[in-house]
């Protein structure tokens, strides 16, 4: 007997945190799924979001052990909405007990673009599919030579990553520029199922956090001249499938710690954090995916976790430098009680949130963190898939922080562009583009 899964749709503009309302989506089994045959109907609200609705999915135990039946159905998806083109998603992978997010990242309709389908497809799971192992690397990396000017006092975490959608040698594959967070969930969902214990799931992502800042700390492929940053080759650095569903239990880790890394005590840079299945590749010294996944079942948690693989004289720190953050992590939570200028900050942001997300109530900019307050940051977490307790915690002030500073930027840059005589098809590439242009478009 079938179980279920979970799926709910959220729409935007391109890469923005502009939501699209009335979006209308049609969800369907892929072929050779069982389950429901009938077509299912979906239309975004004003926060771009869908209802969240019930799928067929398969029994838990078989996303619990190695070479099991496929442990997740497939849908289909197609996305259609005035004035943008059409968006095709095929292979939505759902869990039972799981609530998928799908993202839709609508592309605008100009004059000078033909309407015609987006399609993205979702590759399998790489515990499920056919991938190359990784191949081993010293753990120890260089650093670029200080006359170089890029090496940083400390690992920071960026605003954005540049993804290569290929192997190093591979010239012609294309990369994506996209925000850091939304980078390590997407590995995450690629990488790991999200049935498996919390502890487990927390382990393989400072794992993947921990790689990912290594590469980019010691600006492993900029320093080789490369224009990106990580590739999405698990030969060489981990998967990643652009435009993927992703999952809520791997998506609230991630906003939990997604500045926290593990290092060698005494060292400064991010451990090289290497991995492999544990199944189908042996890999001595590395941390193993269901390896992990077995010591989460016996209550381990995951810093114990770590140290069985990559041994006790490693830590779990947290970077000091958020990019892109208008202001920093106070220290503490703010809840109902709060004062201050923290709480001010986040009264006016998520007062300019609210402009584009309606559902969120505005609120006097008092530094008083009141009902009112509250509800508005429930709100805020019900729409961004955190906890909903209306306290901001460490999670929720960067999510916030993330989102304000996304809808701020783009209604500057939507001005900047409407004060400006551009082509339309410039305008178009800036917002939403897959692909980062290195033109400047505001260059006189």
């Amino acid at each position: 007997m079938a179980e279920k899964g979970r799926l709910k749709v959220q729409c935007f503009v391109g890469d923005t945190y502009i939501p699209v309302d009335g979006s209308k989506a049609v969800l369907v089994p892929s072929s050779g799924q069982t389950g429901e045959s009938k077509e299912v109907n979906l239309v975004t609200n004003s926060s771009g979001e869908s209802q969240t609705i019930e799928l067929d999915a398969p029994p838990l135990e078989y996303s619990q052990e190695p070479s099991q039946p496929t442990p997740y159905s497939l849908y289909d998806l197609r996305v259609e909405r005035e004035g943008f083109q059409v968006l095709v998603i095929n292979g939505i992978q759902i869990f039972p007990g799981q609530t998928a997010i799908q993202k839709c990242q609508l592309i605008e309709n100009t004059s000078s673009r033909n309407f015609r389908a987006d399609v993205i497809n979702i590759s399998p799971n790489t515990l499920n599919g056919n991938f190359p192992a990784k191949i081993p690397e010293e753990v120890d990396k260089p650093l670029p030579p200080p006359t170089s000017g890029v090496v940083l006092p400390k690992p920071v975490v960026p605003e954005f990553i540049t993804v290569h959608a290929g192997t190093p040698s591979n010239t012609s594959a294309p990369n994506y520029t996209v925000a850091y967070k939304d980078y390590i969930k997407n590995v995450a969902s690629c990488e790991i199922y999200s049935t498996w214990p919390d502890s487990t799931i927390r382990a393989n992502i400072y794992a993947i956090i921990s790689f990912t800042l290594n590469r980019i700390y010691t600006e492993w492929y900029r320093g080789k001249g490369k224009d990106y940053d990580i590739t999405n080759s698990t030969a060489y650095d981990h998967a990643f499938n652009y435009g993927r569903n992703i999952y809520d239990s791997i998506s609230v880790v991630v906003d939990d710690i997604f500045s926290s890394y593990v290092r060698r005590i005494g060292r400064k840079q991010p451990l090289l954090t290497q991995y492999c299945d544990g199944k189908n590749v042996k890999c001595p010294g590395w941390m193993t995916q269901w390896g992990s996944k077995y010591l989460g079942d016996e209550g381990k948690t995951p810093y114990e976790i770590l140290t069985t693989y990559y041994g006790n004289d490693i830590e779990l720190v947290t970077a000091e430098v958020v990019k892109g953050s208008p202001s920093s992590y106070p220290g503490y939570d703010l809840t109902v009680g709060s004062t201050g200028t923290e709480v001010e900050t986040i009264q006016d942001q998520l007062n300019r949130i609210a402009q584009n997300y309606p559902l969120i109530p505005k609120s006097a900019v008092d530094g008083v963190y009141g009902p009112r307050t509250e509800e508005a940051v429930k709100v805020f977490q019900s729409v961004f898939n955190l906890p909903q307790t209306g306290v901001v915690d460490y999670a929720t002030w960067y999510r916030i922080s993330d989102v304000y500073v996304g809808v701020t930027r783009i209604a500057e840059l939507r001005s900047s562009i409407k004060q400006r005589t551009f082509v339309p098809p410039l305008s178009f590439d800036i917002l939403n583009s897959k692909q980062v242009p290195k033109i400047n478009y505001f260059d006189d």
